[in-house]
């Protein structure tokens, strides 16, 4: 018989054929791809954020807090977090739980909170965990304790389900060692670091009525369950199966090659739609490309239109990146074109809007302008290079209208942009230059703001997905970077403010600089190429 199975927090969220390689034996040996490096950055960014919260509760509360080293074996911490606990240590961080070998699970909790009754788990997150509105429940940090919560009239609960579930875990943990003030709150620390946010786990909030621990329990058991069978060599009850996650998983290299030998169908088509297909008896690319277009509305999917699932099919088996959905392409255009691209850090801010001027001479010069702050966010200077961003981006366009001219700006999925707009209009009013939230609005909302990721998405399918990086190539252009992406971009801004302490890399700024440069100029070069004839050269999908 092998060791019991424990289980931390991660798996509830975690994709159940990666629960089943990091619990089968057999596959120890198998490959692993590195850590991608932006996740590897948001690991050392959490860590970071959870010492400057650990050192402010030693500074304020000094012996009424102790924190659990870091050292040692799992054990010995458990034992230490124990004995703290009996004596009733008011504040514990880094706290690592004792094992419920009963229940299968093991784990650890950035802050134990001495409450009525005993103890509540307090997470610490490098996010954000409320918004503007309200009804959260909060205290202020100083003050972190569930039975004096209050309902804030400014902050809401910001959704973050991952959050509850791990709370769930925690509090199950504390009430198998007989620590726990029960299993109703939990807390969470934001990455503001100014209130405790209180959850209550028993909120009938989530889909369907069930609560975060009933939802907990549903999800721990299912991975428990894949991770004995895992262990003692049972009937494997999770097979591999693409999905969003795959992209940052350590596991994919083995996946991907196992699900590329069986030619399976969530290679163009991902998760529950992948599983609905199975069931319906088509599990394989090669069989969902074979049904003909008349009888796909047969098919129950929910994510993806059924015609299109069986076009991507035909086109992954003949390696097309792009289809046209339509005969002729459009792309509303202007007498004067910006192409708007902004870098931001996290939850912290945005620090750089990059533009590309073509078009009509509106007596500037034609090409790339950049607009940013090099203060290490969240700074107040942020606010200034929003304000000449914005500043120069409506005199343009004031410009064109002057003379006559029509005017488009065009930004690749304008979520990001968007809510940096509104954002930054709300946390800078009244600073010189900087819009009303109302202004920025008026101008998201008009015809003259294009997201080419839309019209992208309504006259192609892409099998490779839709992503710039994915997009822009099949137009002919290349970023001059070979290292590219928006993961790595947040490394480099580390580098370039000196965040965290280290030294400021100057190097770094212009590499951020040429990399939003080239975003821009991809846009501007998709739009270009979408209204000349080259286009036509992509397969129509009618003709697949």
């Amino acid at each position: 018989m092998g060791e019991k199975v424990l289980l931390d927090a991660g798996v509830v969220t975690r994709c159940r054929r990666r629960v089943h390689l990091e619990n089968d034996p057999e596959a120890r040996d198998l490959p692993q791809a590195p850590l991608d490096p932006g996740i590897e950055q948001r690991i050392a960014d959490a860590t970071e954020h959870r010492r400057s919260v650990a050192d402010w509760f030693g500074a304020t509360f000094g012996s009424d807090w102790t924190e659990i080293p870091r050292t040692g074996t799992q054990r010995d911490r458990a034992q230490l977090t124990l004995d703290a606990m009996r004596a009733g240590v008011r504040y514990i961080s880094a706290a690592q739980l004792p094992d419920d070998a009963e229940g299968g699970r093991r784990g650890s909790i950035d802050l134990l909170v001495r409450a009525e009754g005993g103890y509540v788990p307090v997470l610490v997150a490098r996010h954000k965990t409320t918004d503007p509105g309200q009804g959260a429940r909060v205290t202020p940090i100083e003050t972190p304790l569930p039975e004096l919560a209050t309902t804030d009239s400014t902050r809401k609960v910001r959704p973050q389900p991952r959050d509850q579930l791990r709370l769930a875990h925690a509090v199950r943990l504390l009430a198998a060692c007989g620590m726990g003030a029960g299993d109703r709150y939990g807390g969470a620390i934001g990455v503001d670091a100014d209130v405790v946010v209180w959850h209550d786990l028993r909120n009938p909030n989530w889909p369907g009525g069930r609560t975060a621990l009933t939802e907990y329990e549903t999800r721990f058991g299912d991975r428990l369950a894949v991770a004995e069978a895992a262990a003692t060599g049972a009937e494997p009850l999770a097979r591999p199966s693409r999905i969003n996650e795959c992209r940052g998983c350590p596991w994919w290299p083995t996946c991907e090659a196992q699900l590329r030998e069986s030619r399976d169908v969530s290679l163009v088509v991902r998760g529950e739609d992948a599983s609905a297909l199975r069931e319906q008896g088509v599990s394989t690319v090669d069989e969902l490309a074979a049904i003909p277009l008349a009888r796909a509305e047969e098919l129950n999917l929910t994510g993806v239109r059924n015609t299109d699932a069986v076009l991507q099919a035909k086109a992954w088996l003949r390696d097309i990146p792009l289809v046209r959905r339509v005969r002729e392409l459009d792309v509303p255009r202007a007498d004067v074109e910006v192409d708007v691209d902004m870098e931001s850090y996290a939850d912290a801010g945005a620090y750089l809007w990059g533009c590309w001027l073509s078009g009509a001479d509106v007596g500037q010069a034609h090409g790339y302008r950049a607009f940013a702050t090099w203060d290490p966010l969240p700074s107040d200077d942020e606010g200034r290079s929003f304000a000449e961003f914005w500043a120069w981006f409506t005199g343009v366009r004031r410009y064109a209208f002057e003379r006559g001219l029509s005017f488009r700006a065009y930004c690749y999925n304008e979520l990001a942009e968007n809510r940096w707009m509104l954002a930054s209009a709300e946390r800078f009013a009244g600073k010189p230059g900087v819009p009303s939230v109302a202004e920025v609005r008026e101008f998201i909302s008009s015809a003259e703001w294009v997201d080419l990721f839309q019209i992208v998405r309504d006259q192609f399918l892409c099998p490779r997905g839709k992503g710039l990086k994915v997009i822009a190539p099949s137009a002919g252009f290349a970023w001059r970077d070979p290292e590219a992406s928006g993961e790595n971009s947040m490394r480099w801004y580390r580098e370039a403010v000196g965040l965290g302490g280290g030294e400021v890399d100057e190097t770094q700024r212009d590499r951020l600089l040429t990399y939003n440069e080239d975003d821009v100029r991809a846009t501007w070069t998709i739009r270009n190429w979408m209204t000349s004839d080259a286009a036509a050269d992509v397969p129509y999908a009618e003709d697949l």
